[in-house]
């Protein structure tokens, strides 16, 4: 019986991919199986991932015909995963040594949907600590009440995919597989339906998961049209949100998220190529003008000046034909 499904998609991190299969092998148990997704890269990395199949113990190699993105490597793997329960891990993060037999442990004991922790910000030379923001721990919570409060970094703000481990259930209901096509930001609608629909979580002072910042092919790094489906991301945060049968109380959180990405990717508009700069200015704007008004209006008066300000700015932009994302 398999116990836990592991879900890793790599594309062009032949640099890293080594590191990260070393991790895996020293995480290796005859009831973990790990799920190595190929999504069509331009390097060496599937020749790499076509020896880790070889001598990697409970390695499956997943190979797609054509480039998807890591929202679609990860339901290519959800597809095929036999666990218990479910994690994932990027292909240019890596793990402490035993890991995952810790965390499984940890689900077992706890016994609810799905498992969040802690961890370590890898830049360069540099290692910080990151934590969930919630200060209770190893205790069964209610996921919906982590959502808020809106004018405070929540459980929600913290999306990361592989920061946690999940029931099978999860799987079954509906719950875990990604918004097919994105980008970039495809873990933000899947936190937030997480936190809305599952029953039950914990949060566990659990160290093990090393994540790699400022890797030069890393999307987050780049500045191309890619990044614009952040917009897509929190447009459907904000559509569920509003069917939500406590609309009223989730929408200002979803609002003033959505806010402050916004606010984020302007005060970095410079790493943009020009043509995305012009369309992330059109496309965000009017993404303002679709957010409901009295909530984004209590929204910008809660954020700082030179946000709100800048924010005002946009939305009185001339809508134009090009407002769609």
């Amino acid at each position: 019986m398999v116990k836990l499904s592991v879900i890793v998609p790599f594309f062009n991190v032949q640099t890293y991919a080594p590191d990260t299969l070393r991790s895996l092998a020293s995480n290796a148990r005859e009831d973990i199986e790990f799920l190595l997704v190929e999504d069509c890269s331009r390097d060496e990395t599937l020749r790499i991932l076509e020896r880790a199949e070889r001598e990697l113990p409970g390695a499956r190699l997943l190979r797609h015909e054509r480039n998807g993105g890591l929202a679609t490597a990860r339901n290519t793997g959800l597809d095929a995963a036999r666990g218990r329960y479910l994690t994932f891990l990027d292909g240019d993060d890596w793990l402490a040594p035993g890991y995952y037999p810790r965390l499984v442990a940890a689900m077992e004991e706890l016994g609810c949907d799905f498992l969040r922790t802690d961890h370590v910000q890898c830049t360069a030379r540099a290692r910080t600590i990151r934590r969930v923001p919630h200060g209770r721990r190893g205790v069964v919570l209610n996921p919906r009440e982590l959502i808020l409060p809106a004018d405070r970094s929540t459980s929600v703000d913290y999306p990361y995919a592989w920061a946690g481990i999940y029931h099978r259930r999860l799987l079954e209901d509906g719950l875990l597989h990604f918004p097919h096509g994105l980008r970039t930001a495809e873990d933000r609608p899947w936190i937030w339906r997480l936190h809305r629909e599952a029953e039950s979580m914990a949060i566990v002072g659990l160290l093990g998961v090393f994540y790699r910042r400022g890797v030069a092919s890393s999307l987050t790094q780049t500045g191309d049209v890619r990044q614009l489906d952040f917009l897509r991301a929190f447009d459907q945060v904000l559509d569920e949100t509003a069917k939500d049968r406590d609309a009223d109380r989730l929408m200002p959180k979803a609002v003033r998220t959505y806010c402050a990405i916004i606010a984020h990717h302007l005060g970095s508009i410079e790493r943009f190529e020009p043509q995305v700069a012009k369309q992330l200015r059109i496309s965000s704007a009017a993404a303002l003008r679709r957010m409901p008004q009295d909530v984004l209006e209590r929204a910008l008066n809660s954020m700082d000046t030179q946000r709100a300000t800048r924010l005002r700015r946009l939305r009185r932009r001339p809508v134009t034909g090009e407002a769609a994302a």
